[in-house]
């Protein structure tokens, strides 16, 4: 069965870190695009980075910049997002997702969710004093 799913996430006070990650199954994910997404209460679904696993390539929202950090184990079969300097309205459910083609993860096409192919369940992340 093909799946990724998230952890990490949690409770933390406004300019502290947490580390997402995300586990692939089922798949080999070398030549994957790996995303982190994130949904606020009443608000769309929006891409925070990605990596595009065949050429490394990364690629990250304006928000996310400076702060966050994606990463990867391909040994592991891990993606990490690594959050600094947190804020309140960087609290979402956040979202892991991969599809086959890791070109997908460019400026062109990475916040088209229709795109991607896996998910998982979301890890919510709380940013509050």
């Amino acid at each position: 069965e093909v799946q990724v799913v998230e952890s990490g996430g949690g409770l933390v006070q406004p300019g502290g870190s947490l580390r997402l990650s995300c586990e692939a199954s089922g798949f080999t994910i070398d030549d994957y695009a790996v995303g982190w997404f994130r949904q606020a209460p009443g608000k769309e679904r929006e891409g925070v980075s990605c990596v595009n696993l065949k050429d490394g390539n990364t690629v990250y929202a304006e928000a996310a910049k400076g702060r966050f950090t994606i990463s990867n184990d391909k040994a592991l079969s891990m993606v990490y997002l690594q959050m600094n300097g947190l804020k309140p309205e960087d609290s979402a459910t956040y979202y892991c997702a991969a599809v086959g083609w890791g070109n997908y993860c460019s400026e062109r096409y990475y916040q088209s969710t229709s795109l991607w192919d896996y998910w998982g369940q979301g890890t919510q992340v709380s940013v509050s004093s």
